[in-house]
C-alpha cells in the first residue's frame, strides 16, 4: 500500500502540518461524538450503550493526536 501523493508521513511533517492534522483530528472526534449522541437521542439509544460502541473509536482518534503531539514536541525541541 502506497502513500497517497498528498499524504506527509508523520516524521516528514512541518509543525504546521502537525498542528493542522491535530486541530482536524479533534474536530472530527467533536463532531463524531456530537452527531453519535444525536441519533441516539433520535433513535431512543440509552447514551451509556451509544458511549460503549463509540468508545474504541474515540480512543484510536486520541491515541492519533497523541502521537502528533509527541512528534510536535520533538520538532519544538529540535528547533
Amino acid at each position: 500500500m502506497t502513500d497517497s501523493p498528498g499524504i506527509t508521513s508523520i516524521d516528514q511533517a512541518t509543525m504546521e502540518q502537525l498542528s493542522e492534522m491535530i486541530t482536524e483530528l479533534a474536530q472530527y472526534r467533536e463532531r463524531l461524538l456530537g452527531d453519535t449522541l444525536s441519533m441516539a437521542q433520535r433513535a431512543k439509544v440509552m447514551k451509556a450503550q451509544a458511549m460503549a460502541h463509540l468508545q474504541p473509536s474515540l480512543a484510536q482518534i486520541d491515541a492519533q493526536i497523541e502521537v502528533l503531539r509527541q512528534r510536535q514536541s520533538v520538532l519544538s525541541t529540535e528547533n
